[in-house]
């Protein structure tokens, strides 16, 4: 979110937040993650660990004073430095013990009844929105829901690859299934993570792992089809339309 955005709407205190690179401390009516959290609450999660940077001790002095959630058992890992998503998931793997566990963005908003179906699903899995619904019911613009990561299935439902860049663009019907990184894992997801080279972003990529295990045979993800909206706050021009989007929604952390 650090990057000049003309389209972008935000008082004073939204662009510092903004700028800061903490999408999850964005006040949408309060601070996006409160949404997150909540919703988590909703689906029946009991205990939720937030994966942070050393710098990012905004996010745990919130959560340990003014906004202490009541419904769910908080705890931080710190990611040391930030080496990407599969790195970020290793982090944490020490917290997680021996159950299943959902990993998901900081910077989108999942409803409870998507989160419900990941968690009671048989791990491994992945929820695939629909697009359509992304486009419709969400933020999303047909433009960018033909970027996000396109899911291609086996005939039994299991995940054989997700499709990016020119690849997912290419597949245009708006039925298709998208991932927005909402996982459920079982502690072979670590081995993978540990394994994965260096994308050309110079970063280890939870993506890339999951596709290292599903190469080598040590992991089958089930798709769960989503028909719900995810909220994007990838970028400064989301916040308006996220904060109109959830002014409705109740937080109950």
């Amino acid at each position: 979110m650090r990057r000049p955005d003309a389209n972008a709407d935000l008082n004073a205190a939204q662009a510092a937040m903004a700028d800061s690179g903490i999408k999850g401390m964005v006040d949408v009516g309060r601070p996006f993650l409160d949404f997150v959290i909540s919703s988590l609450a909703d689906a029946g999660v009991e205990r939720v660990c937030l994966v942070i940077g050393p710098e990012h001790g905004v996010v745990s002095h919130y959560y340990r004073e003014a906004g202490k959630p009541a419904r769910v058992l908080l705890d931080f890992v710190i990611q040391e430095d930030p080496l990407g998503t599969a790195n970020a998931v290793l982090a944490a793997e020490h917290w997680v013990g021996d159950g299943s566990f959902l990993v998901l963005n900081s910077d989108n908003y999942y409803p409870a009844r998507a989160l419900q179906a990941l968690r009671l699903a048989k791990a491994p899995a992945i929820a695939g929105f629909r697009r359509s619904v992304l486009i419709n019911e969400g933020n999303v613009h047909p433009d960018r829901a033909a970027r996000f990561g396109a899911l291609q299935m086996d005939g039994d439902g299991f995940l054989e690859r997700i499709l990016v860049g020119a690849a997912a663009a290419e597949k245009p019907d708006t039925e298709a299934l998208a991932s927005m990184n909402c996982w459920l894992f079982d502690r072979t997801i670590f081995g993978a993570c540990r394994r994965v080279p260096k994308s050309a972003r110079d970063e280890f990529e939870l993506p890339q792992a999951v596709q290292l295990a599903i190469d080598r045979h040590e992991m089958k993800l089930t798709v769960v089809p989503i028909d719900a909206a995810v909220l994007d706050l990838s970028s400064k021009s989301d916040v308006a339309a996220v904060a109109r989007l959830l002014a409705e929604i109740a937080v109950r952390t």
